[in-house]
């Protein structure tokens, strides 16, 4: 199996295996749904957190108002009164004026906190420095786990305007945020390879050869943004150290410098003639003008 360690960018995002006879067809598509499917995650738990501090998201008219102009206006929040967290709610308001503010009580609240960790887990960065490949099953099983928390909090469901639930579902409308920026439509990924494109109507094998063992650096990018940045000769850590060494040196040159001071060879004890002089009687003549 040859490993990839996916890239976007610079950053690292997740490493995956895969035979050197795949089609980089089917390829291309997996490493893009792993890649979005991480980016839903991220986003589920994000929206969850708030979901623990503020209660559930209020109908978009009535979001950002305070409460003297709900008033005013005669809105009526009806999936609040429906959507009560188990257990009861803990009024804690919302500065932002997204969510109506009935939290879930605390013990509710550490069951979301804890699936939310549990999921980010999962699907953290960190995996490769572990060496663990991340797999679609394993990004199904963290928005599982999220989402049965959410149904044990809320048994009555979330409303369906509500961020989490149009996750969950698949209808959420990311266009015009930046979370939106940052998703990679299956249709339009391309990976790169050693500033090559790996082209879809080819086989993994044909550009990292039979090597099953081998391990390369792949890059998801938008058909359109052009080649990404080459990967650096030597890594940031490996430059850190580089640099850190240089500057020891400098400083180990610079004591000896300091050190390479020859006025000790004036010194009588220095003499190598001094012997001789004695033993001819010319030890302390000076001459100088009379």
């Amino acid at each position: 199996m040859v490993l990839l360690h996916v890239k976007r960018g610079d950053e690292s995002q997740f490493l995956l295996q895969a035979p050197g006879s795949t089609e980089l067809e089917e390829l291309t598509v997996q490493v893009a749904r792993v890649y979005n499917a991480r980016l839903k995650v991220q986003r589920v738990c994000s929206e969850m957190e708030e979901l623990a501090e503020h209660g559930i998201f209020l109908p978009p008219n009535m979001q950002g108002l305070t409460d003297d102009q709900i008033e005013e206006l005669k809105l009526r929040d009806e999936w609040g009164e429906k959507c009560v967290p188990s257990g009861g709610s803990v009024f804690k308001k919302d500065d932002i004026g997204r969510r109506n503010g009935q939290a879930p009580n605390e013990k509710m609240k550490q069951v979301l906190k804890k699936t939310i960790e549990e999921a980010k887990a999962i699907t953290s960065k960190k995996q490769v420095e572990a060496g663990v490949c991340v797999t679609m099953e394993m990004v199904k099983d963290a928005l599982d786990q999220l989402r049965g928390a959410v149904m044990i909090v809320y048994p009555m469901g979330l409303p369906p305007y509500d961020p989490i639930r149009m996750e969950f579902e698949n209808k959420e409308d990311l266009s015009g945020t930046q979370a939106g920026l940052s998703v990679v439509e299956e249709s339009e990924a391309q990976l790169w390879w050693a500033a090559k494109e790996l082209r879809r109507t080819k086989k993994l094998s044909d550009y990292v050869g039979k090597n099953e063992k081998t391990k390369i650096i792949v890059k998801i990018q938008q058909r359109g943004q052009g080649a990404p940045a080459r990967e650096p000769v030597i890594s940031s850590e490996e430059q850190k150290q580089l640099m850190l060494y240089y500057h020891r040196r400098q400083e180990e040159l610079k004591k000896l410098e300091e050190n390479d001071d020859d006025s000790c060879l004036n010194s009588p004890w220095a003499d190598n003639t001094a012997l001789k002089r004695h033993f001819h009687g010319v030890k302390d003549i000076k001459w100088r003008p009379r």
